[in-house]
Parts: structure tokens; sequence; C-alpha cells
């Protein structure tokens, strides 16, 4: 990135912080032989058997495969669902804030940012890395497989999962969630990451080092197996650059499909 937009983006922070002061088989025909009789009740059982087609029942331990997100509904600014970002200024809390308005947002109350699907969803068990070539030449950030990217002051953040941690250089482990005997949601997103602006800045929880550095949380959430349905939410903090102490406020919501 060159120095010049460091700069910006420095002044941006600087400013930002200003402002926020702020988811054929039927029976056989019969006939009249007792075998054929036989024949056409198995038939019915098997008819009766769940289809293998049918999702494989989900039990308590790692919930492997893709969760789907939902966009998020925010044009009333007093119910706001579906999946969304928000940004603490540094020094503030999750409870109170401040959160720092985002001048692109869609949504009515603009310290929410909204998301929407990108071209897979979240996946556990494996990762979803950034492109070679994270940017574009407006630096906004071109992963779209976890969600779309956003637009966030003019440039285009983008979420991804990396082996290696694009900003600290540290391994990672792939994403993971599990569902608890209780029907609740824990796991460890520390390869997720965001590149925005030529910026790089992680965003999963815990930290690649397995720190949970200011308002950064553990992932909590639930899970209805009738469903499939999940929430899950996290905080994690931002460690260095402009954005330094800065927190990322994370809820997802959508469909988990195994496999």
């Amino acid at each position: 990135m060159k120095t010049s937009r460091s700069s910006w983006v420095a002044a941006l922070a600087g400013s930002i912080a200003l402002v926020a002061g702020l988811t054929a088989c039927g029976s056989d025909s019969s006939d009249s032989s007792s075998d054929a009789s036989v024949a056409t009740e198995d038939t019915s059982s098997a008819t009766d058997a769940p289809s293998t087609d049918a999702p494989a029942e989900v039990t308590d331990g790692p919930l492997v495969g893709t969760f789907s997100i939902d966009a998020a509904v925010c044009s009333d600014a007093a119910a706001v669902s579906g999946s969304y970002f928000r940004m603490v200024q540094g020094g503030g809390t999750v409870a109170d804030g401040p959160f720092i308005p985002n001048a692109d947002s869609t949504c009515a109350d603009q310290t929410y940012s909204a998301l929407a699907p990108g071209t897979a969803g979240l996946v556990t068990g494996s990762f979803q890395p950034q492109p070679a070539n994270p940017f574009d030449e407006g630096g906004n950030g071109l992963a779209d497989a976890i969600t779309a990217p956003v637009k966030f002051f003019g440039v285009n953040f983008a979420l991804s999962s990396n082996e290696t941690d694009p900003a600290s250089g540290a391994a990672t482990t792939a994403p993971s969630i599990v569902l608890n005997a209780d029907g609740t949601l824990s796991g460890d997103l520390n390869a997720l990451s965001v590149a925005w602006n030529g910026q790089q800045f992680n965003q999963g929880s815990p930290k690649p080092d397995g720190s949970r550095p200011g308002l950064t949380t553990d992932l909590t959430g639930t899970y209805d197996a009738a469903t499939g349905r999940y929430v899950i939410e996290w905080v994690s903090q931002i460690v260095g650059g402009p954005f330094d102490g800065f927190s990322g406020v994370w809820h997802l919501e959508g469909v988990f499909t195994a496999g």
C-alpha cells in the first residue's frame, strides 16, 4: 500500500473517532400368490423408511459443513435482523458504544453495516482464502465466498478465512463451530480476516495466537436441530494499524447444512 493511502486511512480513523462521539416407490402390482403379498408388504415398509436424501440428524459435537448467510433486514432501526457488522470506537464498549456510523450503510441506523450472502457461506473444517491479489486498484477487498464485499466509507471490505493470517503472518486453524448438549454454539474463528483499503485486519475469535485482546469475546450462539437455523455472534478487537483498539461486532444468521 502506498504511503499516501496509509496516511489517508490514519486520517479517516481519526475523523471517524471524532464523528462517533459517537437460513416410484409404490407397492408392486399384487397377484393372487402369497409370495406377491409378502413382496408388496416389504416394499411398503421400505417406502415408509426415511429417505436417504433427508438431511442427516445433527447431534452435539462439531458442526462440519456450511453456514448460509441471511441478508440483513435493517430498514427499521428498531428491528434489525439477519447478518450484520458493527464497529466499536476505541475505548468504547459493546453495550454502550460508541459505534462508528458507516456513511455507506444501507441500514436506517448506519452504525449497522448490512451483510449479504457470498457465493458459499461460512464453511467449517476448511479454509476460504482471499484471492492471491486481495484488492483491486481502488483498494476494495475482493474475497466473496463467505459474504459479499461491503462498502465501508467508500471502499469495500471483504471477509475470508486464511491458513496464514494476512495481518500478522501467524498460522491459523480452519474455522470450527461446535454444538453443545444444551443447544448452544461455541467455536474458534481465528482464521477470519477482513481486507479493506489495502489493509488487513484479523477479525477472528480468538486471535491466531489464542489471545483475546480488549473487547474480543468467544463465539456464542444457538442452533435449532429441527430447522437447521443458527445464530452466532462474536467480537474481535483490532490489533495494530490505523484502527488499533477498534472492535468488530459480528452477528451471522442462516441455516447450517452438514457435509
